[in-house]
């Protein structure tokens, strides 16, 4: 499991896709009723990115940035760190609420109505206690670890940013030359999630 950081390049089109996937299984009776079971508490995304310009040359390496990435990671085999610039940062997100007794808090992230786990912590810029900073904590893949519990009724929240740990979706990758020294990288796809999913 790599902790490499999807390079961040020009050529990048708007058509950037994000699709966020359950697992589900639907059993129809012959009535038309249903049974629905959710195998899944947290989607998946998978994102595709699409680059209609990759430079070569020695003033620019986009191309050799983004094929070598591709190439160290052995395609799908080995996982990444990805910033979504749509989506990859919180503020005064609450996490929990202190009972005297509890130490450990996983750290969440809300995105409308949705709550999901935060595993891939970038950076903290701040937890409070009661809205009241403190450093007296851990970390650890998203888990907080106070030194001491928080108080009963007490709002535990963070500021910060987090990634998505993702692999790419396939073995293989086109980049296809257009002009001298310019490259175009069709559709770049991955999956992912900002949780311990991939």
């Amino acid at each position: 499991m790599s902790n490499a950081i999807y390079p961040s390049l020009l050529g990048l089109t708007m058509d950037v896709t994000k699709t966020p996937e359950f697992s589900t299984q639907v059993q129809r009776s012959v009535n038309l009723s249903e049974l629905r079971a959710s195998f899944a508490d947290a989607p998946v995304y998978r994102f595709k990115l699409a680059y209609d310009m990759l430079r070569d040359n020695v003033a620019n390496a986009e191309l050799k940035s983004l094929q070598g990435f591709f190439l160290a990671r052995y395609g799908a085999w080995d996982s990444f760190l990805f910033t979504d610039p749509t989506d990859a940062s919180i503020s005064g997100q609450s996490f929990g609420t202190g009972d005297g007794l509890t130490t450990v808090f996983q750290l969440t992230r809300s995105y409308g109505g949705a709550t999901e786990d935060v595993a891939n912590v970038n950076a903290i810029t701040s937890i409070t206690l009661a809205n009241t900073p403190t450093s007296n904590y851990t970390q650890n893949a998203g888990v907080i670890t106070f030194t001491s519990a928080p108080a009963a009724n007490v709002a535990i929240a963070w500021t910060g940013s987090y990634y998505y740990r993702c692999r790419f979706v396939n073995d293989t990758q086109d980049f296809t030359q257009f002009m001298y020294q310019l490259w175009e990288a069709g559709t770049v796809e991955f999956i992912g999630s900002i949780g311990s999913r991939i």
